[in-house]
């Protein structure tokens, strides 16, 4: 059972045009079962142009909520994405191979989120694109859904990528997302090789890079500050400032440190920055 999801978040279109040109393309399996799923259709729904990042949800990140604790919480508020959340646990529990469609704040080069082990690498590197991916075990926040169950259990053979696309809207994402939706259908055996190499968009890369993530920054304070405009993969020296979490200094723990996915969402609890390292 192989799955492509797209509008994790809200407003992240260009997973919902990857997904609509499969469909108009009525692109079927060769073999196995093939899902393509709108998740946060909510989110997805309440969309406003005018302001486009109120929509990323309705209620709380639904790719926070990936462990059976938080799913199986009685106490925990029900909200609009936990509810979904519950909805579609049944069928994610049946996909064995999935990519997961996202975009990115800024403006930066695309990448392929392979979880921590060494099968989403392996999983990565035989969709082949984009060029970069990388390893990391995730957000203290919460539980993605490409971390969810066997697909984080380095002994099973379920497995899962998250693609991040680029810029949320630009135009460009679209491509991405479905080049990447193609390579990945080729590469776990869903469709033939000939018809995605005829329909992708465009290139397959040379060659990939890695990096790792030693793990995410996490805001502790609500005076949380980045000591530049950091767009995503700068490469920094041992050492080099970061920012600032309140008082606390964040330097540059690796000899070459490159920053994955710097975020403007700068509360407590979330995510600022992950810091990688590049690994054969």
């Amino acid at each position: 059972h192989v799955a492509v999801t797209a509008v994790v978040h809200g407003n992240e279109p260009c997973g919902a045009i990857a997904l609509d040109w499969l469909f108009k393309h009525d692109v079927r399996p060769q073999q196995g079962k093939l899902s393509l799923a709108f998740i946060n259709t909510a989110a997805y729904h309440a969309f406003d142009a005018s302001d486009p990042n109120a929509s990323r949800w309705v209620d709380e990140d639904f790719n926070r909520l990936w462990s059976a604790q938080v799913l199986e919480d009685g106490k925990r508020k029900l909200t609009v994405e936990l509810a979904r959340a519950r909805e579609i646990r049944p069928w994610l529990d049946s996909v064995d191979l999935l990519l997961d469609i996202h975009s990115m704040q800024h403006k930066t080069e695309p990448l392929t989120i392979a979880g921590p082990l060494a099968k989403g690498r392996d999983l990565a590197r035989a969709v082949g694109t984009p060029a970069v991916a990388v390893s990391d075990r995730g957000h203290d926040e919460g539980v993605r859904m490409r971390d969810y169950a066997g697909f984080a259990d380095e002994r099973s053979t379920r497995n899962a990528l998250l693609v991040e696309c680029g810029q949320h809207w630009e135009l460009p994402a679209a491509d991405i997302a479905l080049d990447t939706t193609l390579a990945f259908l080729a590469a776990t055996g869903a469709v033939p090789q000939e018809f995605a190499a005829t329909h992708r968009p465009l290139p397959a890369p040379e060659a990939m890079r890695f990096y790792e993530v030693s793990g995410p920054v996490t805001v502790e304070t609500d005076n949380f500050r980045f000591a530049s405009d950091w767009r995503g993969f700068e490469h920094l020296p041992q050492g080099s400032l970061i920012g600032h979490d309140g008082e606390r200094e964040i330097r540059a723990p690796h000899p070459t440190t490159v920053l994955i996915m710097p975020s403007e969402r700068l509360w407590p609890g979330k995510t600022a920055v992950r810091l990688a390292q590049p690994i054969n």
